[in-house]
This record gives structure tokens, C-alpha cells and sequence, in this order.
């Protein structure tokens, strides 16, 4: 055990203070294989370390590229040891230099939680559209299909319910969300221009919510709010009074509908991915307490500037295009994450 913390503490160091830094087994993949070999950026957030280990599960050779701004060495570290696996420490505002050839791009790089992107807004904007720029350019080079992770907030606090791909929004550009909101909106845009001015072959997923292992415990989201304080007995804390709605996406779910869109041809998006299941926020804290038996009580404050009141998507185009249903229901999705929050926790509190 003492090794291995060892070994983490070696990787953060070196990650943190080499720029860039390169951890590979085989540099950059450059020996004739039959595996694919496809890029993560933002490999070491939430969504991205997920997708690395689903695709070296199935047998790809996986370059994950992150900067560790708001990701964390510790969602790749069993990936640091596997031989199709390499680490790039790199902020994708920069143009991404590579010599291998790439088959597939997979774009997360940006910051996703309100306090994560509202600490830097401009950082925020730069990595939406600067780095839109730098994994376009890469797939141009490398004639390489690519998928840019997407939001719901295109949608901003939405008029009509559920959302469809055809609405355009409701959002407010210079509002304290808008450096994300706008910033992904912009992407998108570059995405299909691209697409059209150079047969890029883009596929542009509009991801809602989404929850599970490897979220940060402490990002400010919903679920992670709820569940960290739940299982410390904490008050939770609800914004308004709890009617705004939610869906709620297991990330497994959310890598399975990723994975069969980026394997359907003659489709590019947008198209919405998650689960249609929809609970207020209220409901959601009410469940929370009931899976962690907690003692908390529930609070109410005053709801943040700019926040939607609803947010559910319309899945048919993503069930017709790629027959994609989410299977993993709440109560078993919540209970998988309460069980990664409490080893969490329980590492988080042994390092004090």
C-alpha cells in the first residue's frame, strides 16, 4: 500500500511540474498494429477516464491528454501500467503535435461543473474554442472520424420540455454561465463548419447530466453535493425550492450510447445523450438520504442566477439513429456512486 501511494504521489509531481509531460509505455504508438489508436482529451476527468478504460477494455490503444486542471491523475492511474495505454500532459489550447496516426478522437477537455468553469471563465471559453480548434485540426490531419462531448446547457433554461436537437435555446450570453454555455455553443459551430468546409466526419453528442465513478466528490454538482454531504451527516443543501427538474444519466449508460453513435455512419448530430427519466431536485435529495440511511437534514437557499428550471431530454433521434436506452435506473446508479463516495471519503479523510 505504501508502495503504491508512493507511485501515485511520484506520477502528481511529475504531472504538475513537467509541461508537457509524456508517461508511455511505447511513445506515441508508432509500430504497425491492428488496434486502433485513438485520443482522449480530457482523459483524466469524470467522462474521459471512463471512456479511456471502456476503450482499453475492448482492445484499442488509448492517448489520453489532459492538464490536470480540473481531472485527476488518480482516475488513470490502473491505466498507467497497461502497455496500450499513454499520458500526455497537455493543455489542448496549444496545438496538439502527435506523430502517430490516430483513428478516432474523443474530445472532454473543459472544465464542466459551474464552480469549476466559473473560476476561470476565460480558460473556460479558450478551452472550449481554442481547443475545438486544436482537435479539429488534429482530425483534419489524421482524416479521422471525431466526437465532441456536448452539453444540454446549448439549451440553456429551456422553454420547451423535453428538448428536442431542433431547439435552439433559451441562453444568456453574457450571464455568469455563459463562458461555458456559449463556449459550447461556439464548438459546435466549429465542429460542423469544419465538417463542411472539410468533410470532417464530426459526430456531435449533447450530454445532460451525467453521474457515477470518478466525479469529483467535491465538483459542486448535484449528485455529488448530495451524496458527500448525505454521508457526512451534513445538512444538504437545496437552491429554490426543489421543483426545478432533473434527468440523471449512470455514466456506463452514457459510454454505451457514445460508443454506438461514434460507430453509425452517415450520422453527424447533434444529438442528445442521457437518460429521460426525470426527478425534481427535491426528489433527488430525498433518495439520497434514504440509500446512505443519513441523518441530514434538508436546507433551502437562494437559487443561483441563470439556473434552469428544467432539463430532460427528448431521446428519440438517439434511439432511431443508434437504438441507444439507457439500463441502469436511478436507485442502482445512485447506489454504485454512494459505494465509489464512501472509498473516496474514506481515502480523502486517511490523507489528512
Amino acid at each position: 500500500m505504501l508502495l503504491k501511494k508512493s507511485y501515485f504521489i511520484f506520477l502528481f509531481i511529475l504531472v504538475m511540474f513537467s509541461e508537457p509531460f509524456l508517461y508511455s509505455h511505447d511513445k506515441y504508438f508508432n509500430e504497425p498494429s491492428d488496434k486502433k489508436t485513438i485520443l482522449v482529451t480530457g482523459g483524466a476527468g469524470f467522462l474521459g477516464s471512463n471512456m479511456c478504460k471502456r476503450l482499453i477494455d475492448k482492445g484499442n490503444r488509448v492517448i489520453c491528454i489532459d492538464n490536470i486542471y480540473t481531472g485527476s491523475i488518480q482516475n488513470i492511474a490502473n491505466l498507467m501500467e497497461d502497455e496500450n495505454f499513454t499520458f500526455i500532459n497537455h493543455d489542448i489550447t496549444e496545438p496538439i503535435e502527435i506523430d502517430a496516426h490516430i483513428d478516432e478522437i474523443y474530445n472532454f477537455a473543459s472544465p464542466a461543473s459551474p464552480p469549476h468553469y466559473q473560476k476561470d471563465p476565460i480558460k473556460t471559453l479558450k478551452t472550449n474554442v481554442l481547443g475545438s480548434i486544436s482537435v479539429l485540426e488534429l482530425a483534419k490531419k489524421n482524416k479521422c472520424r471525431i466526437f465532441q462531448a456536448s452539453t444540454s446547457e446549448v439549451y440553456g433554461d429551456p422553454k420547451v420540455h423535453p428538448q428536442k436537437e431542433t431547439y435552439l435555446g433559451n441562453v444568456n450570453p453574457i450571464g455568469i454561465r455563459a463562458c461555458y454555455d456559449e463556449s459550447k455553443r461556439c464548438a459546435e459551430t466549429l465542429f460542423f463548419d469544419y465538417h463542411r468546409k472539410y468533410d470532417i466526419d464530426i459526430k456531435v453528442g449533447r450530454i445532460f447530466n451525467t453521474y457515477g465513478p470518478n466525479m469529483d466528490i467535491l465538483d459542486g454538482r448535484v449528485v455529488s453535493n448530495f451524496i458527500t454531504q448525505a454521508l457526512n451527516d451534513e445538512p444538504i443543501t437545496i437552491y429554490g425550492e426543489g421543483r426545478q427538474t432533473r434527468s440523471f444519466c449512470y455514466v456506463d449508460d452514457l459510454i454505451d450510447a457514445i460508443l454506438l453513435f461514434m460507430d453509425t455512419d452517415d450520422f453527424t448530430g447533434p444529438v442528445n445523450l442521457g437518460n429521460s427519466n426525470e426527478f425534481t431536485v427535491l426528489d433527488l435529495a430525498n433518495y439520497v438520504v434514504k440509500l446512505t440511511n443519513s441523518k441530514s437534514q434538508i436546507i433551502f437557499l437562494d437559487l443561483p442566477l441563470d439556473d434552469p428550471k428544467v432539463r430532460c431530454p427528448d431521446l428519440s433521434l438517439a434511439n432511431d439513429k443508434f437504438g441507444f436506452e439507457p439500463q441502469i435506473n436511478l436507485e442502482n446508479g445512485l447506489l454504485k456512486t454512494i459505494d465509489y463516495f464512501k472509498k473516496e471519503l474514506f481515502l480523502k479523510k486517511n490523507r489528512l
